[in-house]
């Protein structure tokens, strides 16, 4: 392509235009910030939210939520498992005032902050913490805050709460730990 040639200007016009609405909207959307005070990111998870503890839901805060979110939705999850991706936690339609979630949050469709509690891998509601059958996985604790209300049944599982959210995420946060049975 030479510059005094037709297709430079054409190919600069494009380059330079603006994405439409919605491309690349992963890479735009905003950072909830996760933390936790029982562990921090890339941390070892303590015993008691394992299932070689207590097997208690950990503590978690946030910050960041933006002022239009009307729902927020949390994922646990551990990629490192032998058969792939093992859910610990599907939790949604919390409220978006809700910062914080306390230890031992419990296993019942619907939680005193006013959420509803999806079906892990285990089977049931509510959490189900790290067991890994060898070496050392990563857990992430993936939030959402989400444009609208989903309003799912209790025991909505993660794939249908990914579904569901599809075109709804308005900013998302995570934190990661780590746990390795001795």
């Amino acid at each position: 392509m030479k510059k005094n040639g037709m297709w430079f200007p054409v190919l600069l016009t494009v380059l330079l235009a603006p994405l439409p609405a919605g491309h690349g909207e992963e890479n735009m959307k905003n950072t909830i910030r996760v933390t936790s005070p029982a562990f921090s990111e890339g941390a070892s998870i303590p015993a008691d939210h394992t299932c070689d503890g207590a097997d208690i839901s950990p503590p978690l805060q946030w910050s960041g939520v933006p002022p239009e979110t009307k729902s927020l939705a949390l994922i646990a999850d551990d990629p490192d498992a032998p058969g792939g991706d093992w859910v610990h936690w599907v939790l949604y339609d919390l409220p978006p005032e809700v910062a914080q979630l306390p230890p031992a949050v419990p296993a019942t469709a619907r939680i005193p902050a006013g959420g509803t509690q999806g079906k892990t891998d285990f089977g049931r509601h509510g959490y189900g913490g790290p067991c890994p059958p060898r070496g050392t996985h990563r857990y992430f604790f993936k939030l959402y805050a989400l444009d609208t209300l989903l309003r799912l049944e209790p025991g909505a599982t993660k794939k249908e709460l990914l579904k569901a959210m599809q075109g709804h995420i308005l900013a998302e946060g995570q934190l990661m730990g780590k746990y390795q049975r001795a």
